[in-house]
């Protein structure tokens, strides 16, 4: 598969055909299988009987001339946004309400800390139905405020609520277009296609992490998690991208600098 070293998707299984697979696919400790194929490139994928299980697997290659293999990875990155022009239509119906709601809770500063902004996304929340979730919990909307808040207060004002509340309705379509049956939850493999539509590139590794952090015992993800490992990823790369001054993908911290990007991200 030279020059496609990305994730291969769902589609490319549907619309390319295995030219050759193990005889027996049942659940046994050991399978072992021959095959010989003309030269060409080839997709090898090993795979346990059970989803989210780990196992070894040997591969031998006998060719005449030398050939080359490498493991398919992604390369870490994130998309940088695209800054959208200024709308100059009237405010919408939400953004009244969103404003009569920040204003009902900010008080006179126009200002909401973690707590009060718990109150204002919980009450927007809760009104979609389709959504499974027990709301936002202080510690995520904590770590929202570290990402959107621009100026160092701890708070977020009306605009840096609205840039956050733009995010969070881009990351709920992304949801809601791999909630196919509508249960609420993504699973695992969803969330991988989730998290590249949201324009993060991560590997193999980085993936497993996610899982593992905010999966439950049958590896479905919902919607409260889903958004918090966006946040987190977008504040992680945010702040690597800060320190990364010359761009080459390699930063170097004290103990500082390194105990302020795990508080903060």
């Amino acid at each position: 598969m030279h020059g496609n070293k990305q994730h291969l998707q769902k589609d490319f299984f549907l619309y390319n055909a295995s030219k050759a697979r193990s005889k027996t696919y049942i659940n046994m400790r050991e399978v072992s299988q021959r095959f010989r194929l003309p030269p060409s490139e080839y997709v090898i994928v090993p795979s346990t009987y059970e989803p989210h299980q780990e196992g070894e697997f040997i591969l031998r290659v006998f060719s005449e001339k030398r050939n080359l293999s490498e493991e398919v990875e992604n390369t870490i990155s994130v998309d940088r946004p695209v800054p959208q022009p200024g709308s100059s239509d009237q405010e919408s119906e939400e953004q009244r309400q969103f404003r009569n709601i920040f204003k009902q809770i900010a008080g006179d500063d126009m200002e909401i800390c973690a707590d009060e902004l718990k109150k204002v996304l919980n009450t927007v929340v809760n009104k979609h139905k389709d959504l499974k979730t027990h709301g936002f919990t202080l510690e995520s909307c904590r770590s929202m405020i570290a990402l959107m808040d621009t100026d160092g207060s701890g708070k977020l004002n009306l605009q840096e609520f609205h840039h956050l509340w733009n995010k969070i309705k881009a990351w709920q379509k992304i949801f809601k277009h791999y909630d196919t049956d509508q249960s609420g939850t993504i699973n695992s493999y969803e969330m991988r296609n989730a998290v590249n539509d949201a324009g993060f590139r991560l590997n193999n590794q980085l993936y497993d992490i996610i899982t593992m952090r905010y999966a439950d015992k049958h590896m479905n993800i919902d919607f409260d998690s889903f958004i918090c490992c966006f946040v987190r990823l977008e504040g992680m790369f945010r702040a690597f991208h800060a320190f990364d001054k010359d761009g080459d993908g390699i930063i170097k911290l004290n103990v500082l600098e390194w105990l302020q990007l795990t508080m903060y991200a």
